[in-house]
Formats: C-alpha cells, structure tokens, sequence
C-alpha cells in the first residue's frame, strides 16, 4: 500500500465524520484539522484519495456552497448526483450551507484532536 503523508489521514478521518446529507467546506475541514488556512491541502489530500477508500469526499464542497470541480465533467456531474442522492439540494448550483452544512442543527464534526498530527516530521529537505 502507498505511504500517505500523516496529513492526508488526519484530513480523510475528518472528512469521513461529515454525514450523510451534510456538507462542509475545505475550509472547515482545514479548521478541524488545526491547518486553518491551508484549504487547499485539504483538496490536494482529496484529489490523493485511494480507489475505493470509502471517504465521502463528495461531501467537501468550496466556501460558496458549490462543487469545485469544472462544471460539466464527469467529476461535476458525480458528485452532484452523490450529493442529491443524500438530500442535498442545489439552488442555481449552490447548496445552502445554513440547512445542509455541518453547522446546521445536528450536522457538527468532532474536532481532530492535536495528538492525531503528532508524529509527523517537520522541516527538514523536501523530496
């Protein structure tokens, strides 16, 4: 199996605590995570995804409430399709992320605690 970075598996553990019909943004994944501004990373390790991995990356959406990925791709269209198959509704290709985000109600995701990150190396030569 394929060494993933400590990150990625902190990123995909709070990733897989979004539930089913909800959404957050990379943003908040970052937040959880303690890489507040480091959304991007959260893309990156969700792009870096293995096949089959069982994470609901689908549930991830941008801080506006729509699919990141190019409108009219195959990705686009799939995650849309996940995400209306969990009660997700899009207005003009947005979600409202005051009724479906993680924010709402009963939608909140644990914190990733500091002690997951330990253990990963820091400074050093990149490769």
């Amino acid at each position: 199996m394929k060494n993933y970075p400590e990150l990625y598996l902190t990123i995909w553990k709070a990733v897989k605590g979004v539930r089913k019909g909800r959404v957050a943004t990379y943003g908040q994944i970052a937040q959880i995570c303690e890489l507040r501004g480091h959304s991007r990373l959260v893309g990156y390790a969700l792009h870096n995804l293995p096949p089959n991995s069982g994470i609901p990356w689908h549930r991830i959406v941008n801080s506006k409430g729509m699919i990141s990925l190019r409108a009219r791709t195959k990705g686009h269209e799939l995650q849309k399709k996940l995400l209306e198959a969990e009660g997700v509704k899009f207005i003009n290709d947005k979600i409202d992320l005051l009724k479906h985000g993680v924010n709402s109600d009963a939608g909140t995701i644990p914190r990733i605690p500091q002690e997951a990150k330990r253990g990963r190396k820091t400074g050093g030569k990149r490769k």
